[in-house]
Formats: structure tokens, C-alpha cells, sequence
């Protein structure tokens, strides 16, 4: 069980006359500052430590579960190209036709598949193959290079704060991953924030607080309020504690409801005008399960608030991993992260051979 967080207030933060003014009934409470509780002193007498033949067994090693959580996408993608990349058959149009269809159902997208098999036929002219065998390492390759662009891990800057923006669906995952990427880096020496940004859903706000527990970090909120205000307070107290990262959660948003997404425009406004040059990121959160739908959220959120960062979650839970074909041919924006478990540790940079590897090989 997680101990409460004492709850107190803040000193009064700066004028915020420098962000767009908030109206009054939005903002109904002080913003909450739920600080780290302290940590418990062992008991004078501790249990001696477990031998090591009962010790629990050693937890694989990244490549080990990156390959675990693509389980499903192997089976849908890698599986069925095993099959007819068989020895013995030959490379004809008969073979391009279901290599088309294998890479359209398993949510790589049209544009990506045709772009994927014009690549093929290139080098099969250029290099005269001919057996079916020859193309299963050429398309691996063919494919590595279109995802290569998204390879691009996020560089924390010497900004401080350095603030996260993060925004998707509602679903998508961006409160847990707020929380691993506190643990992640804080494990490179960085001290964190959170801002409880959604603050229409009073669940959100709750989820991030038991992450702040977790992650012995600070959380700022509001019980009721206006995403932008909790932001802004958020920003002033990480500048008075010189924290080094600041993750700013927000409302999920629908990308066809047009005034929610106006709305998440001038939390970004608003984080602009309180510190000039912010967000230094802005994350969009993405379920994989989503699959093709996850190319228009990126479209859409793009257009709106200028994405420069992707966190693809849930790989572990979907056969729908090859939707990130269809991102790179579409709008090829860095994904800088990708989730396939619900460790604190299962969040990772993306590297584009590790992950086709992990799709081709059990």
C-alpha cells in the first residue's frame, strides 16, 4: 500500500500576468503540492537476506523482452513472411501480390507497403535475384531503412527546467508513461516534476500522485482548475527548487473534437509564456493497439501542436506493431520511446534494428 502524501501549500507563486488569463470559475482551488513522503527506517533487527539458491530468477534482459512483447506482431508479420520467403520458390508476381497482402493486414499501411515493394523490386533488377529466399533479407533491410529516421533518442538539454509536454487520447497510456520516464531519468542523475495537467479527470490526477509516491518526486495539482494554471504553477516551483525536468500531463483529447483541441493549443501558450522557448518537448503518447488510427492521431496532434517527439505504448498487447511502417512513411517524427510492459524499466529508446530483428527472430 502506498502511504498518503501530505498535502500543503505553496508559497505564493510569482504574478502570472505573462500567460493568457485564466477565468475565475475555472480556477476553484490552490494548487496541491504533494511532496514525497519520507522514507521508512528499517527495523532494528532486519531479517537475514535470502540465500542465493532462493533467490527469484534473473528478469531478461531488454532484447530478451523487446522480442517477448513483439510476440504477437512476430506471429501476424514475421511468422507469415517466413512462410513464403520458403526455399525453393521462386520470385514472381505472384509472390509480390501475397507479400502485398501480408504487409497490408499486418497494419504497415498501403503507402509504406508500396513504397516497401518498390525498394524490393529495385535491388531484385539491380542484383538479379531470384529466389524468394534472397528477398526475406532484403525486405528486413528494406524495412530497417524506412524506420532509421525515428531513431533519433531524446537529448535532455541543459534548459531548466527542461519541460515535457504530453498529450494523445484518452487511453493512450501518457500518465504511466510520465511515470517511467520520471524513473528513467532519474536514473541518469535528474531531478523531476510532475504537473497533474488532466485535470478533468480526477482519476488522472490520483494515478500521477501514486507515480509521484513511486518515484519519490514532487506533484503538482489543482482539485479542481484549468489544465494551463496547474502547468504554469507547476513550471514556477520546479525554477524554485532549480528541478531539472519538468512532465506536464494533459487532458486527452479527441483529434476531431476541434475545440478540445484548441484548448490543448493554449496549454502550449501558456507554457510558451512561462518560459520562453517551452515545451523543449512535445510527446505524444500512442497506443500500438490503435494501428492504423495511429497514423491520423499523429496527423492530427501534429498540425495542432507541432509534435517533436513519439512514445509508442502497449507493443506487448497488440499485433499491430507494424503500424510504425505507416508512421515513418506518413509523418516520420523521431518515435523516441517504445513500451512493451508494465515495468518501470519497460519503457526504452527506440532503435529500428533492434526492433525489426525482434519482429523477424523468435
Amino acid at each position: 500500500m502506498f502511504s498518503f502524501f501530505k498535502k500543503s501549500k505553496p508559497t505564493a507563486a510569482p504574478e502570472t500576468t505573462a500567460a493568457e488569463p485564466v477565468a475565475p470559475e475555472q480556477v476553484t482551488s490552490e494548487p496541491v503540492v504533494s511532496e514525497p513522503a519520507a522514507p521508512i527506517a528499517p527495523p532494528p533487527e532486519a531479517a537475514p537476506a535470502a540465500q542465493a539458491d532462493d533467490a527469484a530468477p534473473a528478469r531478461p534482459g531488454w532484447a530478451q523482452r523487446l522480442k517477448q512483447g513483439l510476440a504477437k506482431t512476430r506471429d501476424k508479420l514475421g511468422g507469415q513472411l517466413s512462410s513464403l520467403f520458403g526455399v525453393g520458390r521462386k520470385i514472381d508476381a505472384e509472390l509480390y501480390d501475397e507479400l502485398e497482402t501480408i504487409l497490408i493486414t499486418a497494419d504497415v499501411g498501403v503507402d509504406a507497403t508500396q513504397a516497401l515493394l518498390d525498394t524490393l523490386q529495385k535491388q531484385v533488377r539491380r542484383e538479379g535475384l531470384t529466389e524468394a529466399s534472397d528477398l526475406q533479407a532484403a525486405l528486413k533491410q528494406a524495412l530497417i531503412n524506412l524506420l532509421l529516421p525515428l531513431q533519433a533518442p531524446l537529448v535532455i538539454t541543459q534548459k531548466q527546467p527542461f519541460i515535457l509536454m504530453l498529450a494523445g487520447v484518452n487511453g493512450a497510456g501518457k500518465t504511466t508513461t510520465i511515470g517511467k520516464l520520471a524513473k528513467l531519468y532519474q536514473s541518469q542523475g535528474l531531478s523531476v516534476l510532475l504537473a497533474a495537467g488532466d485535470t478533468f479527470r480526477a482519476a488522472a490526477r490520483e494515478q500521477l500522485q501514486v507515480w509521484g509516491e513511486r518515484n519519490n518526486v514532487t506533484v503538482i495539482s489543482q482539485d479542481k482548475g484549468d489544465s494551463a494554471a496547474v502547468i504554469f504553477d507547476a513550471i514556477q516551483a520546479a525554477r524554485a527548487r532549480n528541478i531539472d525536468v519538468v512532465l506536464a500531463d494533459t487532458a486527452g483529447r479527441l483529434p476531431t473534437q476541434l475545440h478540445l483541441m484548441e484548448e490543448i493549443r493554449k496549454v502550449k501558450r501558456v507554457i510558451e509564456k512561462a518560459a520562453p522557448g517551452a515545451p523543449h518537448e512535445v510527446l505524444l503518447v500512442l497506443d500500438a493497439n490503435t494501428g492504423q488510427n495511429a497514423v491520423m492521431q499523429v496527423k492530427a496532434f501534429d498540425d495542432a501542436l507541432g509534435v517533436t517527439g513519439l512514445v509508442l505504448t502497449k507493443l506487448d498487447g497488440t499485433a499491430k506493431g507494424g503500424a510504425i511502417a505507416a508512421i515513418a512513411q506518413a509523418r516520420p517524427i523521431p518515435v523516441r520511446y517504445i513500451g512493451v510492459g508494465e515495468s518501470l524499466d519497460d519503457l526504452r529508446p527506440f532503435d529500428a534494428r533492434e526492433f525489426v530483428d525482434a519482429v523477424f527472430t523468435a
